[in-house]
């Protein structure tokens, strides 16, 4: 595939491991609750590629360079020296050299000791995965192997990372599935794979998957137990490019909002929930958000291919294309059953939540172990919400928001874009937010006058692009509406809209 570098950032990632047979542990790094990425989660250390790293070679291998970044990356961040010519190197000058690498701006130091550290070669290339397209920002990440040096210790500093120990790989994925840690995606799809064989495979294995992923395959992305997010492409509104149907399950497969159209999608779609029946996991039911296309495209076609049952609001239901197996209507405060949880716990279920205001019928749902919120179109990680009468309705929708204020959300996980820990905090910023587009509409339908929508469109979607005026003035109609409601605005019989605070003109 080619590489898109306005869309990508190159990055290296170091599994740093020691011990043999039942003694044998990976190094997981904790990164601090406040970073925006993947903030509190277990990780293996790592980052971004550098100037500092060096260039690609003539061919356009940019092995080397990365291979220089996971060295510089694991020194800084843990203080771990690969290479007896590196730790030779630095012999006299290492908290120096380390602690003007913790500096921004002064990665100078690295530039004479990167082929020092090329020399010895330390690490190992394991794979390579690409975040998939669900994320503004997709990191290219070569992931390498290597051992814990003898006589380095562990020893990280306060900043990005607040801790870090040897985990023996199993013991990880258990707590993990018990909740108790947060474990990033690419790590996880890691240590699965490292207790799924021998150790001796364990390349073998995770070179199949990361090329079946270059290929085209799905990513198996999981940020909680039990729940694979599979991105598909389909026909949403820009910035967003894919829809993220949620898989539920361990033995039962509950599939939410089996969102793409297109063929080709489709069977990448059926590919990965095919993987997951192999291993046990047997498509039971369809469970639909709301009815908009980019939500509902394979519907139909899944619940033929599975002869599973469709689950959704009845005022859904209605509207989706005939043809499916048609299931059990869904009100506010059903059930769906998952069957046994991830951590053996039973009576694992999805909760149905009545959240109307983008769409009529649109529902989320919430399961009972790991707090988990499949949130469809209520929010998102990459752009805002639309809200467009007469479908959508804003009041109901900030309604439907303060509800889910009241629900234990850990991890939400938005339609498109990436899921984030802390719900609750993401909600909170979505009701902000519509405050102040709220406070600019009134600003801007006092300095106009009588106005129509679409004359208030830049003074309060300013930094909107172009493209998104149409909408941007349906979303802004939204907000005339509540205005109205709220008895600080009317609208005459030319469609002319005017504060009442203001004097009539």
């Amino acid at each position: 595939m080619t590489r898109d570098p306005k869309a990508r950032r190159d990055a290296a990632a170091v599994l740093l491991t020691r011990g043999e047979g039942a003694e044998f542990e990976v190094l997981l790094v904790h990164r601090a609750p406040e970073l925006r990425f993947f903030g509190g989660y277990l990780a293996l250390p790592g980052g971004v590629r550098g100037p500092e790293d060096g260039s690609d070679d003539p061919g356009g291998d940019d092995t080397v360079a990365l291979a220089s970044c996971a060295v510089r990356e694991l020194f800084e961040e843990v203080g771990v020296v690969l290479g007896a010519g590196l730790r030779g190197a630095l012999r006299d000058d290492r908290e120096s050299i380390r602690n003007l690498l913790l500096e921004d701006g002064a990665s100078d130091c690295w530039e004479p000791l990167r082929p020092i550290a090329a020399a010895d070669r330390p690490v190992t290339p394991l794979c390579r995965i690409c975040t998939p397209p669900f994320a503004p920002v997709r990191y290219d990440t070569v992931f390498f192997t290597a051992g814990m040096p003898g006589g380095e210790q562990i020893d990280i500093r306060t900043g990005e990372l607040v801790g870090g120990r040897f985990w023996r790989p199993a013991d990880a994925l258990d707590a993990w599935r018990r909740g108790e840690i947060l474990i990033v995606p690419p790590v996880v799809l890691i240590l699965q794979h490292l207790v799924s064989g021998p150790l001796d495979t364990f390349r073998e294995r995770m070179d199949a998957t990361a090329k079946s992923y270059a290929a085209g395959g799905l990513h198996r992305v999981q940020f909680s137990p039990g729940v694979v997010m599979a991105s598909v492409a389909t026909p949403t509104l820009p910035p967003a490019t894919t829809t993220n149907c949620l898989l539920f399950g361990v033995d039962r497969l509950v599939i939410l909002d089996p969102a793409t159209p297109r063929p080709d999608e489709q069977e990448r779609l059926f590919a990965l929930i095919d993987e997951l029946r192999a291993e046990g996991a047997e498509p039971d039911s369809i469970v639909v958000t709301h009815h908009h296309p980019d939500h509902v495209g394979a519907v139909k076609e899944t619940s033929r291919r599975y002869r599973i049952p469709v689950h959704a609001h009845p005022t859904t239901m209605e509207r989706l294309e005939p043809g499916f197996l048609r299931g059990r209507p869904l009100e506010d405060g059903d059930t769906v059953p998952l069957g046994v949880a991830p951590d053996g716990s039973a009576d694992w279920h999805l909760t149905a939540l009545f959240t109307p205001g983008h769409d009529q019928g649109h529902l989320c749902f919430r399961d009972s172990r790991y707090g988990v919120l499949a949130a469809g179109d209520m929010l998102s990680t990459v752009s805002t919400i639309v809200i467009d009468p007469p479908e959508g309705h804003l009041r109901t929708y900030l309604a439907s928001l303060e509800r889910l204020l009241e629900e234990p959300i850990h991890t939400l996980y938005p339609a498109h874009g990436p899921a984030v820990r802390d719900g609750q905090k993401l909600v909170r910023q979505y009701l902000r937010h519509r405050a102040q587009r709220e406070s600019a509409l009134l600003k801007a339908l006092d300095a106009e006058g009588p106005a129509r929508p679409e004359d208030l469109v830049p003074g309060v979607y300013w930094e909107i692009d172009p493209r998104m005026r149409p909408l941007a003035t349906r979303s802004l109609l939204a907000g005339l509406q509540k205005l109205a409601e709220d008895g600080v605005a009317a609208v005459d019989q030319e469609g002319l809209w005017r504060s009442l605070a203001a004097p009539e003109a």
